[in-house]
């Protein structure tokens, strides 16, 4: 798949996992970059955001950003504090940090100390497609719903696929490329 803009993946809490469809898209892709994994301050938002921040800094010309989970809340955060156009992004299953998690994830709670709550609700300023499961267990359809709606995302209801990551089947997720070149292309913001 080519792009005109160069991707940039952003991973969740767990960053690069070998056979998650994030690293498997990545190398696929001609035009990609990837957020590096943090090697201290792992839960930190604003290290969290500062280390998107300087990965942008290094492209140059348009940018898609494809996050994953609390990738997801990463970018809402990023694009709260720092300013770049963006020409899309996609936003696949993002946690509700008011959700009961399973026990092998950060809690909420210890998310919450470490500043991601309050999560930035206002409209994104650019594109966006928020990917969505109905049995995701970090967040539930409902939840991710109204996180579309805040962020002015354009919602897809991807059925029963888990959290999108390899502990719910998912090596490679094709449809990614599909909403890549959606927002590479085409996709303009919302009025709100």
């Amino acid at each position: 798949m080519y792009t005109q803009a160069t991707i940039l993946i952003v991973p969740g809490l767990r960053d690069h996992v070998e056979d998650h469809w994030q690293t498997l898209l990545q190398a696929k892709l001609e035009k990609v970059r990837s957020v590096p994994p943090l090697t201290e301050n792992k839960l930190d938002c604003r290290a969290r955001m500062d280390n998107i921040q300087r990965e942008i800094e290094r492209i140059e010309g348009d940018i898609i950003l494809v996050a994953h989970s609390a990738g997801c809340l990463m970018v809402a955060h990023w694009a709260a504090h720092y300013q770049r156009e963006i020409k899309g992004a996609l936003l696949a299953a993002p946690p509700d940090l008011n959700a009961q998690w399973p026990p092998q994830y950060p809690t909420p709670a210890s998310l919450r100390e470490h500043g991601w709550d309050p999560l930035p609700r206002e409209p994104l300023p650019f594109p966006s497609i928020l990917a969505a499961s109905t049995n995701d267990y970090l967040a539930s359809f409902t939840a991710a719903s109204q996180l579309a709606h805040d962020w002015c995302s354009n919602l897809v209801n991807l059925g029963d696929v888990g959290h999108l990551n390899p502990a719910s089947g998912f090596g490679p997720w094709p449809a990614a490329e599909t909403f890549i070149e959606e927002l590479d292309c085409c996709l303009t913001t919302c009025d709100v």
